[in-house]
């Protein structure tokens, strides 16, 4: 459920923990830091409700085991199959587990500090003009038609071109997006990046392969319902037309795994040469309608994809595209309007996720909230829920995990001193940002509303794209935030070789101040591990220390790593996530790669605290027993299969059970902290286990 967000660009190279889970309910899918907050929880929080979750005295919860399954045979129902037993998914949920759990816990914060901010504010003001219900029942359809009538009244191609590049900061949708991003050879000044997009499905294999029929029938049926209470006089033949031409983009649209790949997603261009190598489309229009001046260097991202889809959109009929962009607009729209309009997109996401109930509306208002005044809120979060000596300890933590990262680099067996000075380099520069930004946002010019919800967000969306653009060819500032205080989730910089943890994931189970050290280490030094090792995974190896795509590698090392890389993933494509989806080792990679490692380096982090000394048996079990049986249960987590499915599809994440059996599987001292020997079901030989950092 916890997601990053960035420019277009910057979804293929900045790293996230944990990705969106199956969009449900969500208030706006456009955006990808609403759309993070897809979960449920109980509909009246009581005060009592406010306080961290714990696990146990020291932090397992020893309930949760299910000791009759041996930890070689399924390490994730042992330690966690008694609560796998006991656990229902709430309706308004795809999935259960401790991310949900804390996630929950910070919506509850959150509530109490937006509920009792005044109407006059500009948090109780949005929070406010979304609560109204009556009001926005009252309005109907009426705050859409406008829009609506705008897409009618296009003339031509270009005049749609134009309006297409506006709809990055409104409603409606694009065959290309775009932000700006640090530049792949001077990463010290931000240029724009640009990417496909026009499809709206989760994925282009929702559109060409058999086993997503329902959702795509589902989605039609959607269509067909939104087109007609737009008032489109004909509203399955434009569905038949929509889907048809979302289809032919996807068909030449680049696989999600491609699309992680920095060598293949760096096309620099000019604005002019961008215009002749894909000319179907007004690209001045399109960059007008931006806001975007001529550039001299863009980064094209998939570049024979927008070459097609430009073509494809020259010979598509206009009418055929204004009923494409009617549907868009319509679609983002939908949260914002009444009832009829709610029920029915959720009527579609919930094929999706296999949600079964939407979320109460006192949820959904604050995802707005979150997602638009996310720092405002965040500030006074903080200051509340996140005290001094907690981002003290956190900051410890995370000094000695970078020392146990340089431990490994060092002892690595199979690098040149070269490519470990280059290694060594990079994890030297790697900033580190805990809890909070240093500098807090500035939102003064957004206008709210308590009365007009629709326009909020309009004016919200206008105000978010803005900020972002205005980053445009000027210098990266490394301390600028990717993600608000409170989000449940952590994220590697990418280009910007940063990595930062919100306050929002710093508490319990994942993260306290009174736990025994194993299960800090185990929970959230895993965390830090895995955003550490981001910079040396399977992308983050193409970057440098000071955040260029340059090859920093001798020929012999990216080969042994390409090597090992290949036989980890051969692992991953065994692994069958929900009935007929299997994890795809290509897409997956570089968080297997970070989740493997970053427990290996949180691992040699735990033991490097203990100062050689033996750590205590508490309960029964070992500090290493410990310490696997706290990253385990951080990542418990039920899920409902068609919300796996989408995972599968859609996420560069494996589903949480694996990210579990994975990585230990591949780690020595595992074996030999719970007596895993040769008969188990996950044993894997010694010379078989993956080793890459």
């Amino acid at each position: 459920m916890k997601n990053f967000t960035s420019s277009v660009a910057g979804l293929a190279i900045a790293v996230a923990l944990v990705a969106t889970p199956a969009m449900a309910n969500d208030v706006d899918a456009r955006d990808m830091l609403k759309a993070a907050a897809e979960t449920g929880g109980d509909d009246a929080p009581a005060e009592d409700a406010l306080t961290a979750l714990t696990f146990g005295k020291w932090g397992v919860d020893l309930g949760a085991r299910d000791t009759s399954v041996k930890p070689g045979d399924d390490f994730d129902k042992y330690a966690n199959g008694g609560w796998f037993a006991r656990t229902e998914i709430p309706a308004d949920q795809a999935s259960a587990g401790v991310d949900y759990d804390v996630y929950n816990l910070t919506q509850r914060q959150l509530r109490q500090l937006v509920t009792s901010a005044p109407a006059t504010s500009q948090v109780g003001g949005l929070y406010q003009s979304f609560m109204d219900e009556a009001r926005v029942e009252a309005l109907g359809t009426k705050p859409l038609m406008a829009d609506i009538a705008a897409v009618s009244a296009i003339a031509d191609k270009s005049a749609m071109a134009r309006f297409m590049g506006s709809t990055q900061g409104t409603f409606g949708s694009t065959i290309v997006s775009g932000g700006p991003y640090a530049d792949t050879a001077d990463p010290t000044v931000n240029v724009l990046w640009l990417g496909q997009a026009g499809i709206g499905l989760p994925e282009r294999d929702y559109y060409l392969n058999d086993s997503f029929k329902p959702q795509r029938d589902a989605y039609r049926a959607y269509i067909a319902r939104t087109m007609k209470m737009a008032g489109n006089a004909d509203p399955e033949r434009a569905a038949d037309a929509i889907m048809a031409f979302e289809t032919e983009i996807a068909k030449v649209s680049w696989a999600i795994a491609d699309r992680r790949d920095i060598g293949k997603i760096n096309n620099p261009m000019s604005s002019d040469e961008l215009a002749a190598y894909a000319p179907g489309l007004d690209w001045k229009a399109w960059f007008d309608g931006a806001g975007i001046a001529p550039q001299k260097r863009i980064i094209v991202n998939e570049k024979t994809a927008i070459r097609d889809i430009a073509a494809l959109y020259a010979k598509t009929p206009l009418d055929t595209i204004k009923l494409w962009q009617q549907f868009h607009v319509a679609d983002n729209a939908a949260p914002y309007l009444d009832k009829t309009f709610v029920d029915s997109r959720f009527e579609y996401t919930k094929a999706l996720s296999g949600v079964g109930e939407l979320r109460p509306r006192w949820k959904r208002g604050l995802t707005l909230v979150d997602g638009s005044l996310g720092e405002l809120v965040g500030e006074t979060y903080s200051k509340q829920y996140f005290p001094a000596r907690a981002k003290a300890k956190m900051e410890t933590l995370v000094a000695n995990l970078k020392l146990a990262m340089g431990d490994r680099i060092r002892a690595n067996s199979w690098m040149a001193p070269a490519t470990k000075d280059a290694a060594l380099a990079k994890l030297a520069k790697m900033d580190v940002m805990v809890g909070y930004p240093d500098k807090w946002r500035d939102y003064s010019e957004l206008k709210i509303d308590p009365v007009d919800l629709y326009g909020n967000v309009k004016r919200s969306s206008a105000f978010e794209y803005a900020y972002a653009l205005s980053d445009l060819n000027k210098p990266v500032d490394r301390k600028k935030w990717a993600m608000n205080p409170q989000t449940v989730n952590a994220y590697n910089g990418g280009l910007e070789n940063k990595i930062v943890f919100p306050a929002g994931i710093l508490q319990a189970p994942y993260f306290s101040e009174s736990v025994d050290d194993a299960v800090n280490y185990g929970a959230i030094g895993a965390v830090i591990g895995h955003e550490i090792t981001h910079g040396f995974d399977d992308q983050g190896r193409k970057i440098d220390a000071e955040g260029a795509v340059r090859d920093w590698w001798t020929a012999e090392d990216a080969a042994r790593f390409d090597a090992q890389a290949k036989a980890f993933g051969s692992q991953y494509a065994t692994y069958e996530a929900a009935p007929g989806a299997f994890i795809n080792p290509d897409l997956t990679m570089g968080e297997n790669i970070a989740d493997l490692a970053g427990l290996e380096v949180a691992y040699d982090a735990y033991h490097r605290s203990l100062g050689g000394k033996e750590a205590p048996v508490i309960d029964g079990l070992t500090g290493d027993q410990r310490f696997f049986l706290a990253f385990a249960q951080a990542w418990r987590d039920k899920a409902r299969d068609d919300a796996i499915k989408q995972q599968v599809a859609s996420d560069p994440h494996s589903p949480a059970r694996w990210r579990i059996i994975g990585p230990v599987r591949n780690v020595d001292a595992w074996y030999k902290a719970f007596g895993v020997d040769a008969g188990a079901k996950y044993y894997l030989k010694p010379e078989e286990r993956t080793k890459i950092w």
